[in-house]
């Protein structure tokens, strides 16, 4: 199998890359563009957002010690800071052309809503997991320029999640499952209503600014195994490991499941994208992530609107070098 060629920062455009629902091109078996970007958009949510847990909850830091006299804001705080972060890696232009899972969690309810096939499925999980691997390692290594930072992230394992040893673990287990069921039963109603897409991007912090005082005790809350396994690997903590990996994928099934059976009402799910819709799945390009017209219908339309893009480009690198040869 021969990989693609990707030219570093501009991508090649594939006019007839498959849609993330739907049958494969048989020349086009693989997405490894949006596998790419998903993996840098993963990393961006465990850099900025392991860095705010850490800021808020690492004891004998300044802002630590001030919230650790009131529990339920901190959690609270971390929640929205996580969720937030996922906001940013959304908004980046990696983030914009995968669509920004983020979590495996979120991709198997999308590929159980046979949304997205479970190639692409597959190589978002593993790319979902490389990228918080590689996030947790740029924060790990910090630690080697700023030795306080090194001190305030070992105190609370890089913000690594940990079931409550105060009771049974299947309680960890059943908040796991309930939490991400809550998140992805959210995710899949915003996105089947165009006119709150908006919402989606920043509905992360929202969600887990409230859940977090109420659950995060118990389990912390990943709903999210890459955002777990990070953190555990670099901290050489894998006891309960097993929860962050069975608590949020039976929750996502069970949130498809209901969702199937109208329990929460009519849930039309128009693609698998959670932050730009209206490019009917189709792969956008990263030069211009937005773009709506990329159906098979609108292909002279599109084509001419990245050549448009193009020349664009090469008058402004043409310009900047008349400019340099006049000086």
């Amino acid at each position: 199998m021969r990989l693609p060629h990707i030219h570093w920062p501009h991508f090649h455009i594939h006019f007839h890359d498959r849609p993330l629902a739907g049958e494969p091109h048989p020349e086009r078996p693989f997405h490894w563009r949006l596998y790419l970007c998903e993996m840098v958009a993963t990393a961006v949510l465990m850099v900025f957002g392991l860095a705010g847990v850490i800021l808020l909850s690492a004891p004998h830091s300044w802002i630590g010690d001030h919230l650790s006299l009131h529990p339920a804001i901190q959690a609270a705080l971390c929640g929205l800071c996580f969720g937030l972060a996922g906001t940013v890696a959304a908004m980046t232009p990696f983030g914009k052309v995968s669509g920004a899972h983020l979590n495996p969690s979120v991709t198997l309810a999308f590929m159980l809503s046979k949304k997205i096939v479970w190639i692409d499925a597959l190589g978002y999980i593993i790319s979902q997991i490389i990228g918080a691997v590689l996030g947790t390692a740029l924060v790990y290594g910090a630690g080697y320029f700023l030795s306080s930072w090194k001190v305030h992230a070992l105190a609370v394992h890089y913000g690594a999640t940990v079931p409550y040893t105060g009771i049974s673990v299947w309680f960890a287990l059943g908040s796991e499952i309930l939490v991400t069921g809550l998140l992805i039963a959210t995710l899949y109603w915003l996105a089947a209503h165009p006119r709150f897409k908006w919402v989606t991007p920043w509905i992360g912090g929202i969600f887990f600014f409230v859940m977090n005082p109420l659950t995060a005790w118990i389990s912390g809350n990943s709903a999210n195994f890459a955002r777990s396994f990070g953190p555990d690997l670099f901290a050489g903590n894998w006891n309960g490991l097993w929860v962050y990996l069975l608590g949020p994928f039976i929750g996502s099934s069970l949130a498809v499941i209901a969702i199937q059976a109208d329990i929460l009402g009519k849930i039309h799910l128009m693609e698998a994208r959670l932050v730009n819709f209206g490019h009917h799945g189709r792969v956008p390009h990263m030069d211009d992530p937005h773009f709506v017209h990329a159906a098979p219908e609108h292909y002279e339309e599109y084509k001419a609107h990245l050549q448009t893009i193009t020349k664009l480009q090469e008058q402004g690198v043409a310009g900047e070098a008349r400019k340099e040869m006049g000086n």
